[in-house]
């Protein structure tokens, strides 16, 4: 077993077909099934289950597709720490960024952290939340920042600043007529909400936010980015998006004249 095995099972397990696997590994259809088939041999196991209609992980091969993204992780990470100490750096300091956190507290906070120690080389990993939790506990990264406190056992969360719940909409939304807007006026209109699989921990925030209050959720169609913000941009000057509204925890300066 080496990378180009490794490779090559992650390509199939993540496109479950061999043609695209191979148009992406730029290699012939082939040498990747030849690759599999000696992968599962020095396992000892079958990975795929593969038909002439479909090709898809046996529960072997997911519970390898679990581990074998921490290979690359490790080595990239082992990489890294060389470069930073040929670069003059001492030591890392691994973030790991989840649910579109990039507030300008954040930056103000690495700034710091930077200028109190510039030894120390920081570096940023943007990944789904169930990624984070994984690479703490693998010791891939050395802190995480996410929207939700939701991690399990073995990691400590913190909450590290707060913002207020706002409501966020068009410019001409009828609700505008309102000060301050009842809970009640606002749940009769559909959300816009991030696509869950960009943003995980902030969904499961939301659903323990209305676990007990029966709503509307919609979600751009197609959009998979994780900068809510960018994505009611783009819904909200549709016209699904017309009267279309998004709560979320913001802070100043971060909406334009559209919404």
């Amino acid at each position: 077993m080496d990378l180009r095995h490794l490779r090559c099972f992650i390509a199939v397990a993540e496109e479950l077909h061999f043609a695209r696997a191979a148009e992406r590994l730029h290699i012939e259809q082939s040498p990747l099934s030849r690759a599999i088939k000696e992968l599962e041999e020095d396992l000892g196991v079958r990975l795929f289950d593969r038909t002439t209609r479909s090709t898809r992980l046996t529960r072997a091969g997911q519970v390898f597709l679990e581990h074998v993204p921490r290979v690359f992780s490790a080595l990239e990470q082992a990489s890294n720490s060389i470069r930073a100490v040929a670069a003059g750096y001492q030591d890392q300091l691994r973030v790991a960024l989840s649910d579109g956190i990039t507030p300008p507290r954040l930056s103000a906070l690495l700034a710091q952290c930077r200028q109190d120690d510039p030894d120390i080389e920081i570096r940023l990993f943007e990944i789904p939340l169930s990624q984070q939790i994984r690479g703490l506990n693998d010791e891939l990264y050395d802190v995480g920042f996410a929207q939700s406190a939701d991690v399990g056992d073995g990691i400590v969360a913190e909450a590290a600043w707060s913002d207020p719940l706002v409501v966020v909409m068009p410019a001409r939304h009828p609700l505008l007529v309102h000060k301050r807007i009842p809970l009640d006026e606002v749940l009769r209109y559909p959300l816009v909400m991030c696509d869950p699989q960009s943003c995980e921990g902030y969904g499961l925030s939301n659903i323990k936010l209305f676990s007990r209050v029966k709503i509307n959720i919609q979600k751009p169609s197609g959009d998979r980015t994780p900068d809510l913000l960018y994505a009611l941009r783009l819904y909200l000057t549709g016209d699904d998006g017309a009267n279309a509204i998004h709560i979320s925890s913001v802070s100043d300066g971060n909406t334009d004249e559209t919404i």
